[in-house]
Order: structure tokens, then sequence, then C-alpha cells
């Protein structure tokens, strides 16, 4: 398993209610405890090795600086459900779902949040205009950051 989808899995635990993961590919098998070490599993050996990763080697060095809090939005804001990767569009060159000045119905596809590799559809909660979009196409979102504001 590659570093980045450990880290991945790592975050997704961090960020989540979930105590503890474990997942069995065909290279190895992985278990996350949250509040613990993490267990490392090496595949296709008799005895499998086993590594503790400590949580201090997983935090940044420095601390990130603080986001500048932008200014709440007029009307309606729709958040995101989940930590992934933001979409516009179905697929890369692809028309976006919405613009800015878009009407959109209840129920409505607006966007795509891209989760361990699986693309869920984020649907408007509300009907009314698009008047801002908050992400950028292939951002990195965390779970309850706004995405779109409806008036």
């Amino acid at each position: 398993m590659d570093l980045r989808k450990l880290k991945t899995l790592i975050d997704l635990v961090s960020e989540s209610n979930v105590s503890e993961l474990e997942i069995t590919e065909a290279e190895g098998k992985v278990r996350i405890v949250k509040g613990g070490p993490a267990m490392v599993q090496a595949g296709h050996q008799p005895m499998p090795m086993q590594a503790a990763v400590a949580p201090a080697a997983l935090a940044p060095a420095a601390p990130a600086p603080a986001p500048a809090v932008p200014e709440a939005p007029k009307g309606h804001t729709v958040k995101s459900p989940m930590v992934g990767t933001f979409y516009r569009a179905s697929a890369p060159g692809a028309k976006s779902f919405v613009e800015v000045g878009s009407q959109v119905k209840e129920g409505d596809t607006i966007c795509i949040i891209e989760a361990m590799k699986i693309l869920n559809e984020i649907e408007a909660d509300k009907a009314g205009t698009i008047t801002q979009i908050l992400c950028e196409n292939g951002q990195a979102v965390e779970y309850g950051q706004p995405l779109f504001t409806i008036e």
C-alpha cells in the first residue's frame, strides 16, 4: 500500500467518529486505531511483520497558519457532507454542474466529492440561484466546509 493512500486513511480515521479501521488488500493488511498507535502489517510472509507508527511521527513539523475567516455569506450555504476532493463537473473537460447565476431546484446535482475513490454526487438542499462557488475544482474539502451559497 502506498504512503499517500495510508496517510489518507489515517486522516479519514482521525477526522471521523470511527475508532478503528482495518483494510486488507493483496499487498497487505492495515489496521488503524484512533487514540493508539497504528499497526501496519505486510502480507505474503508466513509471519507478518508489524511496525508501530507513533502518532507524533504523523504530526506536521510546524503548525499550519490559521486560515483567514471570511465574512459570512448571505443566503443558504451548502456544506460538504464529507472529507474528500471537490469537483465541479462529472469528468475533466466536461461542463460544470452549476455556475454562478445558475437556477437550481432542491435535489439537483451541484458537484461531486470524491472520497476513497468513490464519486459522491452532492445535491442542492434548497431551491434558488447559485450566488457563490466557495471551492476550487480539485480542492480538498473538509466535513462541514462551505461549498456554495444559494439565494
